[in-house]
């Protein structure tokens, strides 16, 4: 007998959801009630509260790639209903949706346009970072995260801040604030720690946060895919060439090789962390 999961007011969210369901390993039916609500049933009740979860992400975002992506793969193409609203709509629904990577993206931002109107060597001092040592004597705690919020170009920041606001919109989305921040907190000073004891203090930017989200979304997508985190593979493949390009010293910037390859590392790792605790709590 099926179970009643979840109710749609429109019937292209509803086969949307479902094919997601399906593609996941949740055999579910669309059942019209009406002329305009469409109720998602599952067939299993045992996968039940998986589905719950699956269907509590999508209320929160349906218009994610993730959902057309499975349509893709499965031959099925459903063109959603487009939003009205504009740009401006579209930038206030992300910020309430995931208000720590806006939060984050609003202060590399103030930092940045303070920079370039001349206050750079103030910020820069504030919150550079500081060998080990003298840190351990100034308790300034914040420089361990601080360089992070500093970008040298237009194109350091650019590029920095829209992996930023892609990447970690996505992780904070589908697990909420709290994991993102661990992510940030845990990448950002393990990124600085090893670029510092590498080649000194004289650092800034937030690529070693970036490749830490990568990392992240890579193997916990790879590790716990009903979960929703996806990176297609020519987005982590060139992150990957480009990693090895700083190492290489080819390009006319100084790059920050091992903040990039310990954030890559830390990001990984908190993913397996996460999918290997989940994995021991269902066996417990």
């Amino acid at each position: 007998m099926s179970q009643p999961i979840l109710t749609i007011r429109d019937k292209k969210y509803a086969h949307l959801l479902a094919n997601y369901l399906v593609n996941q390993g949740h055999p579910v039916q669309v059942i019209p009630l009406s002329d305009n609500e469409y109720q998602i049933s599952l067939e299993n009740d045992a996968d039940s509260e998986q589905v719950k979860l699956i269907c509590e992400a999508f209320i929160r975002e349906p218009n994610h790639p993730r959902y057309q992506q499975a349509a893709w793969q499965s031959g099925k193409q459903i063109t959603m209903p487009r939003r009205s609203g504009g740009t401006l709509n579209t930038v206030k629904n992300n910020a309430r949706h995931a208000p720590f990577t806006a939060l984050i993206f609003v202060v590399c931002t103030l930092t940045y346009g303070l920079s370039l109107l001349g206050l750079f060597p103030t910020i820069y001092k504030g919150l550079m970072m500081q060998p080990l040592g003298m840190l351990s004597t100034s308790h300034e705690w914040w420089r361990l995260i601080g360089p992070v919020f500093l970008h040298f170009s237009a194109l350091h920041f650019v590029f920095n801040l829209l992996w930023w606001a892609t990447l970690g919109a996505q992780i904070e989305r589908t697990l909420g604030v709290s994991m993102l921040l661990l992510v940030f907190v845990v990448s950002a000073i393990a990124s600085n720690v090893g670029q510092l004891l590498v080649s000194g203090p004289n650092f800034g930017g937030m690529s070693g946060v970036v490749y830490a989200l990568l990392g992240f979304i890579w193997w916990l997508g790879w590790l716990k895919p009903s979960w929703g985190l996806t990176l297609p593979r020519s987005i982590i493949g060139f992150m990957l060439v480009w990693l090895v390009i700083g190492y290489a010293d080819i390009l006319w910037v100084n790059m920050a090789n091992t903040a990039h390859t310990v954030g890559l590392v830390s990001g990984c790792l908190l993913a397996a962390l996460l999918a290997l605790g989940s994995n021991r709590r269902k066996a417990g």
